[in-house]
């Protein structure tokens, strides 16, 4: 990344944040005055819409329900040479802003993400969101290889060319999970650095639900391991179906050398059955994978091609 920065967005996503985008605003204006503030409201219900107005923000308006629909609308509407995005919901220290863009230049990065310590951390970070991103964090880490220790972050810093390279396919709380697995998959640079996080100002609340958005993000990686780690996919589902042919087919085979019959002939045909999905399974991971390495080479690509 060149160092005559030209432009920065602070882009923020919201909904229903009356009560803490104001503060957001001011913050993150007196942090960067040099940057532009966007906020994109999503359908909110209450004046979100003009506070944030008065407040100075460039406010648009995304009516399609979802995180995912309000990032992607920011991230094709908004050109500039670095974008921040955080959360308008007053839990994110708008005075690390600058430290963070300073990394992303100085280290020629493509993302800093902020990872949050809970000023107060019953009220902020609760129980259920701390294990639920550590058990996302682990099981991205586990699929995609290293990755980052707080998954789920909504501040972060990133290049354009990062940005313009991301085909979001998300429509809600996703797009942090599949956000993750962009810069893994294109081996981004990324850093990642500890920032203060703080309870939400009364008045405000969370929109995040622990099980239901849980559930989602969850889904998210089952659906790209099967898109983007095919062979691992169907080769464990193969190992599945050979295993179960094996077990039913055991009996059988006792039972057929010792009386020279097969007693149960549905059973027998089961086992075969399973055998030959197995074998199809592994075939179709290995034609699978050869098509995603050629997509994930097309992909990385357009990312290098982004200046």
């Amino acid at each position: 990344m060149k160092n005559n920065v030209k432009k920065i967005a602070i882009t923020i996503p919201c909904y229903n944040e009356a009560a803490a985008i104001s503060g957001v605003v001011s913050a993150f204006a007196d942090a960067m005055p040099e940057a532009d503030i966007f906020v994109y409201d999503n359908a909110s219900t209450d004046d979100t819409v003009e506070i944030a107005k008065k407040s100075g923000a460039i406010v648009y308006t995304e009516p399609d329900k979802g995180k995912g629909n309000v990032v992607r609308r920011m991230f094709a509407d908004i050109d500039a040479d670095i974008y921040v995005i955080v959360d308008g919901d007053g839990t994110y220290d708008a005075s690390k802003c600058s430290e963070m863009i300073h990394r992303l230049i100085n280290n020629n990065l493509d993302m800093v993400v902020a990872t949050r310590k809970a000023i107060n951390s019953k009220d902020a970070y609760r129980p259920g969101h701390v294990f639920g991103n550590w058990m996302l964090t682990r099981s991205v880490s586990y699929l995609f290889g290293h990755g980052f220790t707080d998954m789920l972050s909504g501040y972060r810093v990133m290049s354009r060319r990062f940005v313009k390279s991301f085909p979001i396919i998300s429509k809600g709380f996703e797009i942090e999970t599949e956000m993750t697995i962009h810069a893994l998959q294109m081996r981004a640079s990324y850093e990642e650095m500890e920032t203060m996080y703080d309870s939400r100002p009364e008045g405000s609340e969370s929109k995040l639900s622990t099980f239901r958005d849980g559930f989602r993000i969850l889904k998210m990686i089952f659906l790209l391991f099967k898109d983007e780690r095919p062979f691992h996919f169907f080769g464990l589902f193969s190992l599945f179906l050979f295993v179960s042919s094996i077990i039913l087919a055991i009996p059988i085979f006792i039972t057929y050398s010792e009386t020279g019959m097969v007693p149960r002939l549905p059973t027998a045909i089961l086992s075969a059955s399973l055998m030959i999905l197995s074998f199809f399974s592994i075939v179709s991971g290995l034609i699978l994978d050869g098509l995603s390495r050629s997509k994930l080479e097309v992909k990385r690509i357009s990312y290098l091609s982004i200046k």
